[in-house]
């Protein structure tokens, strides 16, 4: 190593540090890592705290209320450490309700705008010129410090920039393949925080999942605002991937990405008819047999107060997706309290529960959402009666899935291994934790397992065969009976080859 000593009366170049925060759901986290990959590329250092850290950012969820109170509290937390602070993300579109609790941030964005984050940054902290680095480009194309902002429609369809710097571990990533919403519920200001639906071109999703997989990612969770529509903003346009041409349709996407060899895991998947075509991919093992579905209520009167598509036909369509794959295991978010909901809408909704018999269920009780038409409507439901019911409706979703996965006692199943959950004096790698096919990360259950014979030989991000021995309301309990080895059909980079 050559060590380059420093000239008499020359100072020395001191690093800028930059704080973050991420908050909000996965579709933030990777805007996120796009952010943290442009810091990365134009010399800024990432301070892992408070302490040391030039400026931070806080990325916000605007989301519902308390998405917000966290938003906010979080940009106070900052502000109280004495930095300078920039404010992106959801709440950001909305700099008014900022300014009036904090009016002392530094700069305030909207969701998604990369460009303008560095901007501030380069405003606050100008990284020093040093001799023999300050005539390097600033950042990628596109993104440099004297490059005008493209509008959104010219950056996001395409080649949209995919972040090197992932908060995950490196078994699995979040990869968005839309940004934006053309739908207009009556409970959701997500059109108006993050603009109408804009997909990225199928080529600049295929190549970024192709690049994980290479780099050891076994598992790409596909997200967006509503994923089913994937396309349609683009009229489903054809873009080159490896020499071929393939449409900007989720069927198309879903086949090319199921021939890469990872799992795929769909989320945030509108029950369009189309979306049984990728059950029958399912069905061929091509991708996980799994699909995020956001019913959010059963009852056709509040379904068509709330705007949602599909109103009445939710129990048929998951029995033809039961039919085609009967492996499919289906998760769904539901409000209860939605304004101007009855007792008799609410039965029906645990009727539904009770019939369509979803494996992984949450809800949330209903909130105002600050311009949210939903506001407006009659019939607010007294804070009491929603807990209530919120209680009453957890207790029927708690019941049906131990049910569930109590008929998963006995089988053999894959295991994807996150952590391990040794107890002290443990051989390291005697006890693990990992989730099947039919579990999603940090919103699903976990399978806890004794490694056995392979104590010690299981890595975190490993695929095991396990046999499962208990279950329980949200969780499995087993013990390793295999560790084949995992082949993509991806060639895997040097170090990051599969174990």
């Amino acid at each position: 190593m050559t060590v380059v000593e420093q000239s008499p009366g020359q100072s020395q170049v001191q690093p800028k540090r930059v704080g973050f925060i991420s908050l909000g759901c996965p579709k933030a986290l990777v805007d996120s890592e796009r952010i943290l990959t442009q810091l990365r590329i134009e010399g800024y250092e990432v301070a892992p705290s408070y302490e040391g850290a030039d400026a931070v950012i806080v990325n916000t969820c605007g989301f519902i209320t308390p998405a917000v109170e966290e938003s906010l509290s979080a940009i106070g937390e900052a502000l109280e450490h004495g930095g300078k602070v920039i404010v992106t993300g959801c709440l950001g579109e909305r700099p008014e309700k900022i300014m009036e609790r904090h009016p002392k941030v530094a700069a305030i964005t909207g969701s998604e705008a990369v460009d303008d984050v560095m901007g501030h940054v380069r405003e606050l902290l100008p990284l020093d010129q040093h001799a023999f680095t300050g005539l390097l480009p600033v950042a990628a194309p596109g993104t440099r410090a004297d490059a005008l902002a493209p509008a959104r429609e010219e950056t996001r369809h395409g080649d949209v920039f995919a972040p090197t710097v992932r908060l995950t571990p490196r078994h699995y990533a979040y990869v968005k393949i839309a940004e934006g919403c053309n739908h207009t519920c009556a409970f959701c200001i997500i059109p108006k925080l993050r603009g109408l639906q804009v997909s990225r071109d199928a080529g600049a999703v295929l190549y970024e999942a192709y690049r994980l997989i290479a780099g050891g990612t076994k598992e790409l969770m596909i997200i967006s605002q509503d994923t089913s529509a994937y396309g349609v903003d683009l009229r489903y346009r054809e873009s080159e991937f490896q020499g071929g041409q393939v449409r900007a349709h989720l069927t198309d996407l879903a086949v090319k990405l199921g021939e890469m060899g990872a799992w795929v895991r769909m989320h945030y998947v509108y029950p369009y008819p189309h979306v049984e075509k990728i059950v029958e991919l399912m069905a061929q093992g091509k991708i996980l047999p799994y699909l995020d579905v956001p019913l959010q209520h059963a009852s056709p009167r509040i379904l068509k107060l709330m705007r949602r598509p599909g109103a009445g036909k939710q129990l048929d369509t998951i029995r033809r997706w039961r039919e085609i794959c009967p492996e499919l295991t289906i998760r769904s978010t539901f409000i209860v309290g939605f304004p101007g909901e009855t007792e008799e809408d609410f039965q029906e909704l645990l009727q539904f529960l009770e019939d369509a018999r979803l494996d992984r269920v949450g809800a949330f009780p209903y909130s105002d959402v600050e311009e949210a038409d939903a506001n407006a409507l009659p019939g607010a439901v007294p804070e009491e009666v929603k807990a209530e019911r919120l209680e009453r409706f957890m207790e029927v979703a708690q019941r049906i899935s131990t049910e569930r996965l109590a008929e998963k006692v006995g089988r053999v199943m894959d295991v994807i291994i996150d952590e391990f959950n040794d107890d002290e004096g443990d051989e390291k790698g005697t006890r693990l934790i990992g989730r099947t096919k039919g579990d999603a990360p940090g919103i699903d259950g976990q399978v806890y397992l004794f490694a056995g014979e392979f104590a010690g030989q299981v890595k975190i991000g490993d695929i095991v065969r396990a046999r499962i021995e208990d279950s329980d309301e949200y969780d499995l309990f087993g013990e390793v009976v295999e560790r084949p080895e995992w082949k993509p059909n991806v060639p895997q980079l040097g170090h990051f080859r599969a174990h």
